[in-house]
């Protein structure tokens, strides 16, 4: 059997016939620049060759797309073992899918509840069980002293109005003599008619005896009889102490008379109808179409295809008059406007309330995305269920608890509190509970204490997926994967610290190394240079990016790299020969500052926050300690709102002060240019408007009569219409991901024969998207608005990309690096502020010192940059650092230190400053 993975004359994109060979069972670390071909080789080769041939084991109906299959570009490749890919992009977009569902470690609680939940009535929350006759009389003997005197009562009328004169006949034709009528016990043949209009509680007397052993058969048949009588109830009151215990044959309140379904994990299950609240449908909200919304919106005949047209065109005006002659204020929200007035702008006018359900009705039922999208954007809220109260499961589900917690509230527990919380659980278990569920409760310990070794103990597990960042997604299924026990797998990475504090960079190593101990092959595409020292193995690839790049240059155990770097950029970097270099003073702002005052959303404590402005700001912090809380949901959502007028949720605060000292606000985030693969790098700059006016200006065009929309993928005429000038072909695969291949008739090149036949300087519009950004700078060397917004791309450190490189396969870092160059082609006004988070995601040590350079030329301007970050590099550049913490989740949230770089480095409470001060020395 091969101790290696050898790879053979590997050319996919832009690998120059390399052969490498990674050992089996280590640590392998891929690095080298970006676009230097680390993905390629981790990613597009070895793993899509791995996913390849295990597809080719399956069934026939898998195998019979292997045809169309894209084999990877390669000789040959030997010793490969089953491979799975834990990187980035596979994040969920499922509001379904919570870090619950996503460990498993949900569907264990599920079964936990289910075995030794105590269920409770729903409405008035009374413990509830069911016993059969030998449990209750068991119970008797337990509960009640030998010779206690005892009623045995049937519950047979509950809180009810009417004279009941047809059941006592009944009752006392059946045999009954005695009953308990509103709390008196009554000969049933001297009862008087009841007063119909009072309600009334009647339990027939079964019995009246004395409790000792001789009875117990005699118990047994009154409870039988007491059951019959009352639909599966029995009561039994101890006379000399008046105590009364009420049991069920059936999983019912007594009192309240409600049902309990059958307690199993379905029950627990928000994505099953039989758990599921019936008004959300397990979701937790509903969206609804928000009439303020409408309001604001002008209804103008362009939009006429969705909403109901009338012949005046705009609402709007009519809305504002009719406000002020009802005494209202239109800059009240519509939810706070007085009902009269709610009434008359709902059905005072016109269909307004049918524009409203035209557009629910469109967003249920449409299949255009845009349709859907534009409605979602401009007039849907998300609403907690106000039947579930956001909780997700039915009132029975809720009602079943451990510890008095339902399962609900356990999952909002941070990881790190709900695994203290199984851990207490365990210690008090009985001997039985533990037979039930011991080993259960090893498993959800288990995965809790992956969840813990890589970082992630401030997460809770009701938070959903979608709402992750790649960084956090990928360390879940990092832990997931080492719960699942897999060995003999070739695990690839692609960079698993994204988001982690250098502080849990070492429990990140440790899992990495499980993993390996494990007996699997780690291949891990890495930039963090302690996870690349403590790599068995470095694949560096090189020497730079694009064109420039694809080549191994150096492929061995790692000391040897960091005592002989030669010509790796890398390994002059790991052994310290290369820096990045800080400045020795720092900038102070032009006199002006933001002040958050009191934020309090999500974990931050109450905290004022002052940032200097004209200034480069990080905001640093273990993982979960709240910057993003503090920057991205709080303080960006209020400059959009008062500078652009958005309608942004805003997290909870006082107020924040100063913003008349910003004229722009930008934020700069790692969410993908598009959703689809038609947006691209070209399209998102706005490049390619530039790119095809130029095609349209060629004599073959005008001879053809071809304007700049013929060499639009988007548009019918130029398009190739096989494919809708995607290039490609989805296939479903049913049980499988959906597969893409060629377009067989374009062969990818998304245009037409006829399309394709216009040159510019010889190259058709297919062969200009496929250039990198390097080679594109080159060739519209002469254009100076093309070769403007292409050299700000390279400047960012993107040369390497495809100019029409899709959206989808752009990492979150490369997505935000275009992001940050299309709007440093924009005009700074002085008074902007950029807020970037983690910009440093994909970033070899090279080109984070380019974009530091790119940073700092924006605040020489004048304008101010905040960055969240956990880079150091990044850090020691800034002017000013907020240092968020100490600890994540509830333990976070607080500030722990701030001021320059040095200052903080001083300040031994913060873990940055205790890692800072290492590179500044």
């Amino acid at each position: 059997m091969l101790d290696s993975i050898k790879v053979k004359g590997a050319r996919v994109h832009n690998l120059k016939n390399i052969s490498v060979e990674i050992p089996k069972n280590k640590i392998t670390v891929v690095t080298g620049l970006s676009g230097s071909g680390k993905s390629t080789l981790a990613m597009d080769t070895i793993y899509a060759e791995g996913q390849r041939r295990y597809l080719e084991s399956l069934s026939t109906y898998a195998r019979q797309f292997l045809g169309e299959l894209k084999k990877p570009d390669v000789d040959y490749i030997e010793g490969l073992s089953p491979a799975i890919a834990i990187d980035q992009k596979s994040v969920s977009h499922n509001p379904r899918s919570t870090v619950g569902t996503t460990t498993e470690i949900y569907d264990y609680l599920r079964v936990l509840f289910s075995k030794i939940g105590e269920p409770h009535c729903p409405s008035c929350g009374r413990h509830v069980e069911k016993k059969d006759v030998d449990q209750i009389v068991k119970d008797l003997f337990t509960k009640f002293q030998p010779s206690a005197r005892l009623y045995i009562l049937s519950p047979v009328i509950t809180d009810k109005k009417g004279t009941f004169k047809k059941e006592f006949s009944a009752y006392l034709s059946k045999g009954f003599v005695r009953a308990e009528v509103d709390g008196q016990i009554v000969r049933l043949e001297e009862i008087e008619e009841l007063d119909k209009n009072k309600r009334h509680t009647i339990k027939l007397v079964i019995d009246r005896l004395e409790l000792n052993e001789n009875e117990r058969h005699r118990i047994a048949d009154d409870i039988e009889i007491a059951f019959r009588e009352s639909s599966g109830f029995v009561q039994i009151r101890n006379i000399d102490s008046n105590e009364e215990l009420t049991f069920s044959q059936h999983m019912m309140c007594p009192v309240c008379n409600i049902g309990l379904p059958e307690i199993n994990p379905k029950l627990f299950s928000f994505n099953n109808p039989y758990g599921a609240c019936p008004n959300c449908h397990g979701l937790g909200y509903n969206l609804q179409v928000d009439p303020q919304l409408v309001i604001d919106e002008r209804l103008s005949i362009d939009q006429g295809a969705i909403v109901p047209y009338h012949s005046d065109g705009y609402y709007l005006s009519y809305i504002k008059r009719l406000v002020h002659a009802l005494g209202g204020s239109t800059d009240t929200p519509f939810a706070e406007l007085p009902q009269h007035i709610q009434e008359a702008i709902l059905y005072g006018y016109g269909d307004f309330e049918g524009i409203i359900n035209n557009l629910e009705r469109r967003y249920r039922e449409t299949e255009s995305e845009e349709i859907k999208e534009w409605i979602e954007r401009k007039f849907i809220v998300q609403r907690t269920c106000p039947v579930c109260g956001g909780k997700k499961l039915k009132p029975e589900a809720l009602a079943v608890t451990i510890k008095g917690m339902n399962i609900i509230d356990f999952t909002q527990m941070t990881i790190e509190k709900a695994h203290e919380f199984i851990l207490n659980l365990q210690a008090s278990f009985t001997d039985r509970e533990q037979k039930i569920v011991g080993e259960l409760v090893e498993e959800i310990k288990k995965r809790f204490r992956f969840m813990l070794d890589v970082g992630l103990g401030y997460l809770t597990l009701s938070r959903t997926v979608n709402t992750l960042s790649g960084g956090e997604a990928q360390r879940i299924r990092l832990a997931t994967q080492i719960g699942s026990g897999l060995t003999g797998v070739t695990y690839v990475l692609d960079e698993p610290t994204i988001g982690l504090h250098q502080r849990d960079n070492i429990r990140l190593i440790n899992t990495l190394k499980k993993l390996r101990d494990l007996g699997n092959t780690v291949i891990v595409v890495e930039h963090d240079e302690e996870v690349i020292k403590s790599a068995d193995y470095i694949v560096d690839l090189g020497p730079l990016g694009g064109e420039n790049g694809g080549q191994v240059v150096y492929s061995g155990p790692t000391g040897r790299l960091i005592n002989n770097p030669n010509g790796s950029l890398t390994g002059q970097y790991l052994a310290g020969l290369k820096k990045i270099d800080y400045p020795r003073s720092r900038r102070v702002g032009n006199g002006k500052k933001l002040t958050i005052v009191g934020a309090k959303h999500n974990n931050l404590k109450d905290i004022t926050v002052k940032i200097p402005l004209g200034t480069f700001v990080c905001v640093t912090g273990v993982s979960g300690s709240g910057k993003s809380s503090l920057i991205i949901d709080t303080l960006y959502p209020v400059l959009m709102n008062e500078i652009y007028k958005t309608r942004l949720p805003v997290g909870a605060h006082e107020k924040i002060e100063g913003i008349e000292n910003v004229d722009k606000v930008i934020a700069i985030d790692q969410s993908p240019i598009g959703r689809t693969p038609r947006s691209n790098p070209a399209t998102y700059t706005k490049v390619f408007d530039d790119i095809r006016e130029l095609f349209a200006m060629t004599a073959e065009a005008k001879a053809r009569g071809y304007d700049k929309s013929r060499f639009s993928f988007n548009l019918k005429g130029g398009r190739c219409e096989a494919c809708q000038g995607h290039g490609f072909v989805k296939i479903e695969m049913l049980f499988l991901p959906d597969v893409y291949v060629e377009c067989e008739v374009c062969k990818g090149r998304r245009y037409n024969e006829e399309t394709l036949q216009v040159r510019y300087k010889g190259k058709n519009i297919h062969e200009v998207l496929e250039m990198s950004v390097d080679e594109a700078l080159e060739f519209f060397k002469n254009v100076p608005h093309v070769f403007r917004t292409l050299s700000l791309l390279s400047e960012v450190g993107l040369g390497y990309i495809k100019l029409g490189q899709p959206a989808t396969t752009l990492s979150g870092g490369e997505s935000q690096r275009v992001k940050l160059a299309s709007e440093l082609k924009k005009i700074a006004t002085g008074k902007t502020l950029y807020i970037l988070d983690e910009p440093t995601v994909g970033l070899h040590f090279e080109d984070v010192r380019k974009l530091i350079g790119v940073l700092h030329r924006l605040v020489d301007k004048g304008n101010t940059v905040i960055v969240i970050e956990h880079n150091l590099d990044v850090i020691k550049n800034a002017d000013y650092v907020i240092d968020l913490g100490p600890e994540g989740g509830d333990e976070g949230g607080y500030i722990v230190a701030c001021g320059t770089p040095e200052e903080v480095a001083m300040v031994e409470s913060s873990h940055t400053g205790r890692f800072l001060a290492k590179v500044l020395e």
